[in-house]
């Protein structure tokens, strides 16, 4: 071909709706010199056989975000590129049977529309009236989202593809990427049948040939790409006269219906329905031997296996009877990639310079708009509008086998529709990893939760209480865990405490440049030799990218610990900063944490080490305790006197055993989150993300802007320095009811919206529940009368002064 482009700055390798919306968004920023390249026509994949639903609705906030922007997208891309489309907005409903349905359906609304989304909540009158053909009878309400609609999936595909061919792109049908190559300084040649392609960035936007082209990064640092297959039915009737007369009359389409708690969507298609089930008993595909995945699906379903879905089309005639009067025109069965939470995977490869994903979509229709302008924004300026760690590849590490992503696969798309209770653990695919001292936690009463795969105990159960699934499906903090959580405090609070913390994330960093790179990374400065500090990274907006604990252990030798699961993000982060003199090592697996703090961990510890106990805060020092060598660093998340003890993990059980011994009494993760929420303790992506920078986020004692290094984002912060800023970081007491603020939560003032809550919980040593967010700057003044919109009742919320709530001189940290 004498066409064939030899050269390109990104090579994005799919051609279903998400890759040809990426490379649109990227002409659109001035990258006009981009290839995609696919292996058949465009739109072969899961993208062919969609059902093109629209969606706004998700409790997610950067979900939400990205499905508005379809939505707003796809209103004017018809005419942006001259490409006649088939968009049908039609507004939804949402049914609830429940109060807890309605709590999260108020939650939801309460977010749409701080975005600027109008949902409204419905009775099941308002509803009958504009539906006419439902039975409501035995519903709580409806959530309205006037924005949702369906698109024809193709045209959408086509459209963005034309508009990127007028901008510059090349898009290369019927050539298959083969392989790829890594070069020394960071750029690649993609192999096809066709000839090779030099470039300096690769998109893996394969659909569910994602893990099998993610394969030929592992070369370059790569993993298997987690990820799964499912079996997606739905089912189009034939046309049904008395939608066509209501059609004519009203002059629009009926709402696309969706029935949660029962688990499927029902639309109009012309003048008959689609009906799309989320069956729990579900089918996944490409999982075994037997049913090995072929080499080119394309354009491909599978046979029709309507016994799967029999009662929910049953439950569905029955709410809209109509449906009943018409026969099944044609089934639908094709596959769908689900990564184990459901969600895409967006944004830098794990491990991977220069290479990025953007795929494993369940709803790639309504996130496709969305998607392409997230992965244009990380690749040509390096970040993304939205703090976007909710599809963020890097979010998963090595707990992800395929028998994990199998299992989990399966779960979510059995429970599509599902409520994320705040208590509720998903039980599928668990144990994946384990403390050296779990047996032990289990056997004390652990109730487990799983973090970045690691198991730890959320709260202690006491003999008789109620550990069952079904017992945490409510948003309220009242469970069998509440009492428990209040007593795991007081331990805290009166006596001593001991959390068994596996999986937090340590990088040995060392070697000659250590320090001085670090000071080129971090907002502040390194603490020295023998003692620990916070330290902040940002991105080139002064925005908070992320937060390590540094333990200077020599001149040019550091562990610096994170969130269990920032590991793979934190880990790129260090790596592609440090000299060819330093080694950066994750020891994340080898060691594991005990939290010993309380008025009483002195004299707990005591009796068991060699270490100095009278060494002063923020200090750490190698002892041995019980007989092991340990790590001692004398910090508190739980904001009292305390300990974190450090040691490998064949040496824990002794340690730990030894503890309780002596004493201490085991809390849970619950207990801690209460603890650090009362002592205005941030969380890593909930109370610090990239939506906040550093002055926001109240963080600038972390910055020092007279350091002669140029940190990422120095500049930034100095002139939203000079500038001011327009928003704060404040703690709120709440006078809530059952429940606590959840993320994301609307703050409102005179009833105007003035910000967000970040996290929310329960204070046992105050007696309050907290709330800490970021409002408008005029709104953060200690005093200030705020309200709290929490499942969709208003609680008044008072701004507290910039200290700790508990402890606000740090004495009993200090004692």
């Amino acid at each position: 071909m004498s066409d064939f482009p030899t050269k390109a700055r990104v090579v994005i390798i799919g051609g279903g709706v998400v890759g040809c919306s990426s490379l649109y968004h990227l002409a659109k920023k001035g990258w006009t010199d981009c290839v995609l390249l696919e292996k058949n026509e465009l739109t072969a994949g899961s993208t062919w056989h969609a059902a093109g639903n629209v969606p706004t609705f998700s409790t997610s906030w950067a979900i939400m975000n990205m499905q508005r922007y379809s939505t707003e997208l796809y209103s004017r891309l018809a005419e942006e590129v001259d490409y006649p489309m088939n968009y049908h907005v039609s507004g939804s409903i949402r049914l609830a049977h429940s109060k807890e349905r309605m709590q999260e359906f108020e939650r939801a609304m309460s977010m749409g529309l701080y975005q600027g989304i109008p949902m409204e909540m419905w009775t099941p009158e308002q509803t009958k009236e504009r539906y006419p053909f439902l039975e409501t009878h035995d519903l709580e309400g409806v959530l309205y989202d006037p924005t949702d609609g369906d698109i024809d999936p193709a045209q959408l595909t086509q459209a963005l593809a034309k508009g990127a061919r007028d901008l510059g792109q090349k898009i290369i049908r019927f050539c298959p990427a083969t392989n790829v190559t890594q070069h020394e300084d960071g750029t690649w040649t993609v192999h096809t049948d066709q000839g090779d392609i030099a470039c300096d960035y690769v998109v893996n936007a394969a659909g569910y040939y994602a893990q099998r082209v993610g394969e030929w990064f592992k070369p370059y640092g790569g993993r298997t790409v987690p990820a799964m297959v499912m079996s997606h039915q739905y089912l189009l009737t034939d046309e049904v006269p008395e939608i066509e007369a209501w059609s004519k009359e009203s002059g629009g389409k009926l709402p696309l219906l969706r029935d949660v708690d029962i688990s499927y969507y029902l639309r109009q298609e012309k003048n008959g329905f689609n009906l799309g089930p989320y069956e729990p008993n579900c089918k996944g595909h490409w999982m075994t031997e037997d049913d090995p995945m072929p080499e080119d699906f394309s354009f491909q379903l599978w046979n029709d296996d309507l016994d799967r879905i029999e009662d929910i089309v049953t439950d569905a005639m029955e709410r809209v009877p109509l449906m009943a009067s018409s026969g099944v025109g044609r089934v639908i069965n094709g596959p769908i990639p689900y990564a184990p939470d459901g969600l895409p995977l967006i944004g830098p490869m794990p491990g991977v310079t220069n290479a990025f994903e953007a795929h494993s979509f369940t709803f790639g229709i309504a996130q496709g708009g969305g998607a392409g302008k997230v992965l244009a924004e990380w690749i040509v300026d390096g970040h993304t509008e939205w703090d976007m760690w909710a599809v963020d590849p890097r979010r998963y590490t090595d707990y992800t086998d395929q028998d994990y992503c199998n299992q989990k696969g399966m779960e979510v798309y059995g429970n599509e529709y599902a409520m994320h209770f705040p208590h509720h653990e998903w039980p599928a695919a668990r144990d994946k990893k384990l403390s050296p001292v779990h047996a032990r936690v289990k056997e004390l009463g652990g109730v487990m939760g799983a973090y970045n795969g690691w198991e730890r105990a959320n709260w202690f159960a006491k003999p008789g209480d109620d550990t069952s699934e079904g017992a945490t499906h409510t948003w309220g903090r009242f469970g069998p865990w509440e009492q428990r959580i209040k007593e795991e405090c007081e331990a805290v609070r009166d006596n001593c405490g001991v959390l068994d913390l596996p999986g937090f994330s340590r990088f040995m960093v060392k070697g000659e440049g250590a320090a001085e790179a670090l000071r080129g990374l971090i907002t502040g400065g390194l603490p020295k030799v023998g003692r620990i500090n916070l330290v902040y990274v940002s991105d080139d907006r002064g925005r908070i990218l992320t937060e390590m604990s540094c333990v200077r252990l020599g001149e040019d030798e550091f562990m610096m610990i994170t969130a269990a699961t920032a590991q793979w993000h934190d880990r790129d982060i260090l790596t592609r900063v440090m000299p060819a003199s330093v080694s950066v090592e994750d020891v994340t697996t080898t060691r594991d944490t005990l939290i010993v703090t309380g008025p009483k961990s002195r004299e707990i510890l005591s009796g068991l080490t060699d270490a100095d106990l009278t060494a002063g805060w923020l200090t750490h020092q190698a002892a041995t305790v019980s007989g092991k060598s340990a790590l001692l660093i004398r910090v508190s998340f739980a904001g009292e006197l305390g300990w974190e003890v450090h040691a490998l993990n064949e040496d824990m059980p002794a340690i730990y055993g030894a503890i309780l011994d002596a004493g201490a009494t085991p809390f849970g993760m619950y207990a801690l989150n209460a603890l650090r929420i009362e002592k205005g303790y941030r969380t890593w992506k909930g109370d610090l993300s990239t939506d906040y920078s550093m002055l926001e986020g109240g963080l600038e004692r972390f910055v020092k802007l007279d350091k002669p290094q140029d940190f990422p984002g120095k500049a930034a912060i100095q002139n939203e320095k000079q500038q001011g800023v327009k928003k704060s970081f404040v703690t709120l007491t709440v006078e809530a009811g059952d429940c606590d603020a959840p993320y994301m939560s609307c703050i409102s003032h005179n009833g105007e919206i003035v910000g967000e809550t970040t996290s929310g919980a329960w204070g046992y040593r105050v007696g309050k529940s907290i709330a800490l967010g970021m409002v408008k700057a005029e709104a953060a003044n200690p005093g200030t009368e705020l309200e709290v919109e929490i499942y969709g009742q208003k609680y008044r919320a008072v701004v507290q002064e910039n200290q700790p709530l508990w402890d606000p001189a740090n004495e009993r940290l200090r004692a």
